[in-house]
């Protein structure tokens, strides 16, 4: 007889899977705290809390469909608030740009394509099993999505030689995640759960790699500026600028001064020029 039945090792991947999944979810907190500090967004994109927001909806839209799966609705639900938050202070201190990025985002995924999900499904999906598995489907899709949503920060990674915009806890934290709902969904033989977190230990693990290979690079960081700063560079820069103007005036007064000279040189040789034909007249 098993030490632990099927449904008991289900349900502690799964409680051990919230519990993980909750530490991914703050994982981004001193990245946000930086933000808020900061009062600027700087490199950090919204497309990774867009879409992660998208895919905690559709968790939980399909446990409410699949019934009594209260795992998937507690975490979800955090999920979703939590991505809210993100969300919020991300738009207060991107720049008008990004924000604009971001609200698209936010109105594609998570109003337009999430209504249409759930209308379509009920429309014209009669059965409830169908349902399911439709949206399980798209929720498999999106979940790959979230653990690919980083790969556009690899990219930066690469390209930067610098991990300043991939936390190393949120990597970390989603490998375990990926394996600890890789075997929930196994032990409750739902492959829409199971399948997608194969990809996500993979995508964690290439993250964690790239972490070690550039965490040691050195980062040029420029140096934040005051108001006072600011103010001492303008001045600065007045003066230049004054001291500039100011000697192409002495230049040009100069120029002007020496073509008088030559002007008062030509009318006097010009005079005399005019004194000399005279008297060679009055001889003749």
């Amino acid at each position: 007889m098993p030490l632990f039945t099927t449904i008991q090792l289900a349900f502690a991947f799964g409680i051990l899977g919230n519990g993980v999944s909750f530490l991914v979810y703050l994982s981004p907190l001193p990245t946000f705290y930086r933000i808020f500090k900061r009062k600027s967004t700087e490199g950090f994109q919204s497309i990774p809390y867009s879409v992660s927001l998208f895919s905690a909806m559709l968790y939980l839209y399909y446990a409410y469909l699949k019934k009594n799966e209260i795992l998937l609705i507690t975490i979800n639900s955090f999920g979703t608030g939590i991505q809210l938050i993100y969300l919020t202070i991300f738009m207060i201190y991107a720049t008008k740009s990004a924000k604009i990025f971001a609200t698209k985002l936010l109105i594609g995924f998570n109003i337009v394509a999430f209504g249409a999900i759930v209308g379509l499904t009920y429309i014209f999906a009669k059965e409830n099993e169908l349902r399911i598995s439709i949206v399980g489907w798209i929720c498999a899709v999106f979940s790959v999505s979230v653990f690919a949503a980083p790969l556009s920060i690899m990219r930066r990674v690469i390209q930067t030689k610098s991990v300043e915009f991939m936390p190393f806890p949120l990597s970390f934290f989603l490998t375990i995640c990926a394996v600890m709902w890789f075997f929930y969904g196994l032990l409750k033989k739902d492959m829409y759960i199971a399948m997608p977190n194969i990809l996500g230990f993979s995508f964690g693990i290439a993250q964690m790699i790239l972490y070690a290979i550039y965490r040691n690079r050195k980062q040029q960081v420029l140096p934040d500026l005051s108001l006072m700063d600011l103010k001492e560079i303008a001045i600065d820069m007045k003066a230049v600028v004054v001291e500039i103007i100011q000697e192409n005036v002495d230049d040009e007064n100069k120029n002007k001064n020496k073509q008088e000279e030559v002007d008062s040189v030509d009318e006097k040789k010009d005079d005399n020029d005019k004194q000399d034909v005279a008297l060679t007249t009055s001889n003749v």
